[in-house]
């Protein structure tokens, strides 16, 4: 699997994204692990020949924590690196979510290692 962040990766519909942020939406599923907050809806169900497709994220930081656009960027930037690396984890045999929201809960910036520490914990455990 090339190690590549393409457009079909990039959640980018406004129908989704609410569904995905609704309050007590019953198709989300959310946990907490130190420093994401992840929302994910789980695959529809597809015949088991095919591979099934990656899923397709969006990373927010919170601007009312961070003031600096340059902050955000840079924490995005860091988690959209720790997934790119760590995508391969998804195992082809359990279905991996349709679309996944990863919320950056921590109130500082932290090391890229810690960023990918908590990703790769959190890929496993979906």
């Amino acid at each position: 699997m090339p190690q590549t962040f393409t457009k079909s990766e990039r959640l980018c519909s406004k129908k989704i994204l609410g569904e995905l942020f609704k309050k007590g939406s019953t198709s989300a599923r959310t946990f907490y692990l130190f420093p994401f907050r992840m929302l994910y809806i789980p695959q529809a169900e597809t015949s088991p020949d095919t591979e099934p497709p990656l899923p397709a994220i969006v990373i927010t930081v919170p601007k009312r924590i961070f003031k600096k656009a340059v902050d955000r960027n840079l924490i995005r930037r860091r988690v959209r690196e720790a997934y790119r690396l760590n995508k391969p984890l998804f195992s082809p045999q359990k279905p991996s979510p349709a679309y996944i929201a990863f919320l950056y809960t921590a109130k500082q910036i932290i090391s890229f290692e810690e960023i990918e520490k908590g990703m790769k914990l959190a890929l496993k455990k979906m």
